[in-house]
């Protein structure tokens, strides 16, 4: 399975009123996964863009565990999951490095639009059943 790990400095704007992260900036973490798991393995949102297409998110989870607070240190790792359809599916974790806790747990799946029409592509492009083959995904 690919995989990839980053470490994220928690800064105050990240954090509401009680100096807890806010619940939706666990989606910007999930984004720093991907992006940082597409310079690993070679498939970074310029590659996607470049091959011609835009890949958004249809669909996302996050089971929220425990806090994670202002100047602590957190650790996402991110999972490549795949399929066999035109879709790119990712898990992470969310780790509190200060704390040794699990703090959240979640999916996304992107699906891959023509970047000149904007519509759906049903069929994997040929950039990415190559990046698979690359892989053994």
């Amino acid at each position: 399975m690919l995989s990839s790990e980053i470490e994220i400095d928690i800064r105050f704007s990240e954090t509401d009123a009680m100096g807890v992260v806010w619940h939706g900036n666990y989606l910007k973490f999930f984004e720093d996964g991907r992006e940082h798991f597409g310079k690993t393995y070679g498939l970074e949102y310029l590659t996607i863009f470049d091959s011609g297409y835009f890949t958004p998110i249809v669909k996302s989870e996050i089971d929220h565990k425990a806090p994670v607070y202002y100047g602590q240190v957190i650790k996402v790792i991110t999972r490549y999951i795949p399929a066999k359809s035109a879709k790119i599916q990712f898990e992470y974790e969310v780790h509190n490095v200060t704390t040794g806790e699990l703090c959240a747990i979640g999916k996304t799946m992107q699906v891959f639009l023509d970047r000149e029409s904007r519509t759906l592509e049903l069929l994997t492009p040929d950039f990415y059943r190559t990046w698979k083959q690359t892989h053994n995904q």
